[in-house]
């Protein structure tokens, strides 16, 4: 049986996050996947405001999300998050990185941080998915 759904249960991120982690485990002969995330905080108020979310995994650092409210931009705030993100993912053993972006998001901000565009795809009139990788250095 077959079930279609927009709303996955924690059920089934379990029976995926373990199915996969015990067969990479098993074929890469290494169980090395871990979360990786930075919180941002406003300045004024402490308030949770943004943040990064991610991955490590076989040597690779996958960022996932990345947002950050128009007032807490242009401050250096997200340049400090990425270089902490990509610090520990190399602490992590990860000589690599990639992540997918929009074209009306950020990836003139990937580019100056030293990421590069290794494809991109249309996705709807006017949108497309920029894929992009970064080699990472101690």
């Amino acid at each position: 049986m077959l079930t279609l759904t927009d709303t996955p249960d924690q059920r089934l991120h379990a029976v995926l996050e373990d199915g996969l982690a015990a067969y990479n485990a098993e074929q890469a002969k290494r169980r090395d996947w871990r979360p990786l995330a930075v919180a941002a905080h406003d300045p004024a108020t402490g308030v949770l405001s943004g943040g990064l979310l991610g991955r490590t995994s076989m040597g690779l650092f996958f960022l996932d999300l990345f947002y950050l409210p128009q007032e807490m931009r242009r401050a250096g705030t997200g340049s400090a998050m990425l270089r902490m993100a990509e610090t520990e993912a190399v602490s992590r053993g990860c000589s690599a990185a990639t992540l997918v972006t929009v074209n009306f998001q950020a990836p003139g901000f990937y580019q100056r941080h030293g990421w590069s565009e290794f494809g991109r795809i249309e996705s709807a009139p006017g949108i497309e998915r920029i894929f992009m990788r970064k080699v990472l250095s101690a």
